[in-house]
């Protein structure tokens, strides 16, 4: 039984944030990260979650975080793009690829009053983060200065601040780290074995080696995946797999819903079931009880019930008031809403 297992710890950590590279369940490459008994969570346990009876399930992951984070409760967060577009990467879903004709118009780098204004009014309307994002494959040395000053001038507004700027070379971190950088958040986005299906310009490696950089430099590790993106359960249950077995696992976990753009190679795709990714979300809290499991991208296409059974499965962050607005943020007001009909609050900073 799932909860034996669970009692039972399921073996032993793995040993580092990068497990060793094997050559069993081969994917295109010939490599996956391994799946071994010296990991928490093997493939087939996680997969053993996934396939429990729905209400087992939902009540399994409440229990769990209600062991470890305080009942009713959200942390909010404010994503905004600080500079859009033109990236060269050819990640299928996303709109700011250079390659793809999205509509997503190239906008340059964000001054720092403006970002410290959005910043502001994130705060007057209830987060507590707030998530600076670039679409780059990876920051220049030039970009790192101004993304620091950024991180320096919101953290002087007594926020917690996070970056999201693409791959880290040696030292960067360690700058972000020095400007006040709370989070870095860096998605695996998949399971290894379905990372082909979804980008050829970037390796799985540089992703954990991103990640190793942000460990290195002390700052907190923001990361997640995507789903919706065509795979199967099995391959959920392989990227929440992936994720807990980083050592120690992230402590923040966005889940993202697939948003289907025209334009991008992955616009088409058959629709996920909303209780899959429910699902998904209560995996993710059992495996990575102490994390803050995030509803990210998506959320403004689900109901409110299935944001309620995200909220009963685990969740406990979520991306609030994607438009900034100085007064009379209609999503804000939304969002304020449903929290009071669930009789839920939002964590102060």
């Amino acid at each position: 039984m799932i909860v034996l297992l669970l009692s039972k710890g399921i073996g032993m950590r793995c040993n580092s944030i990068q497990p060793e590279l094997v050559n069993d369940h081969k994917n295109d490459k010939g490599k996956v990260l391994k799946n071994s008994e010296s990991c928490r969570w093997p493939i087939k346990a996680v997969q053993a979650l996934f396939d429990m009876p729905f209400n087992d399930l939902i009540f399994q992951a409440q229990q769990v975080h209600r062991q470890h984070h305080e009942a009713n409760t959200v942390q909010l967060s404010t994503l905004i793009s600080v500079k859009t577009g033109g990236c060269p990467e050819d990640c299928g879903y996303c709109p700011q690829a250079a390659r793809y004709h999205t509509g997503v118009e190239n906008q340059a780098m964000l001054s720092v009053d403006s970002v410290v204004t959005a910043a502001a009014a994130a705060k007057e309307q209830g987060a507590t983060r707030f998530c600076m994002g670039a679409a780059w494959r990876g920051p220049k040395q030039r970009d790192i200065e101004s993304v620091t000053e950024m991180i320096s001038a919101v953290k002087a507004l007594g926020m917690e601040t996070c970056a999201t700027l693409g791959m880290l070379k040696p030292g960067q971190a360690k700058q972000l780290g020095e400007a006040g950088l709370d989070y870095y958040n860096h998605n695996l986005d998949t399971s290894p074995d379905y990372y082909d299906a979804i980008i050829s310009t970037r390796e799985y490696q540089d992703r954990l080696d991103t990640l190793q950089e942000v460990r290195d430099a002390g700052i907190n590790v923001c990361c997640g995946g995507i789903v919706g993106m065509g795979e199967t359960r099995e391959t959920r249950a392989g990227l929440v797999a992936q994720l807990a077995n980083l050592n120690p696992y992230p402590e923040s976990v966005p889940i993202n819903h697939l948003v289907q753009v025209e334009g991008t190679p992955l616009y088409g795709t058959a629709k996920l079931d909303p209780l899959e990714f429910v699902r998904t979300i209560a995996v993710a809290r059992i495996t990575m009880p102490k994390a803050a499991v995030r509803l990210s991208a998506g959320r403004r296409e689900m109901s409110e019930a299935v944001q309620a059974l995200c909220f009963l499965a685990g969740a406990n962050s979520i991306f609030y008031g994607d438009k900034l607005l100085t007064t009379g943020n209609p999503e804000v007001q939304q969002d304020q809403a449903l929290l009071n009909k669930l009789g839920m609050r939002s964590l102060t900073a």
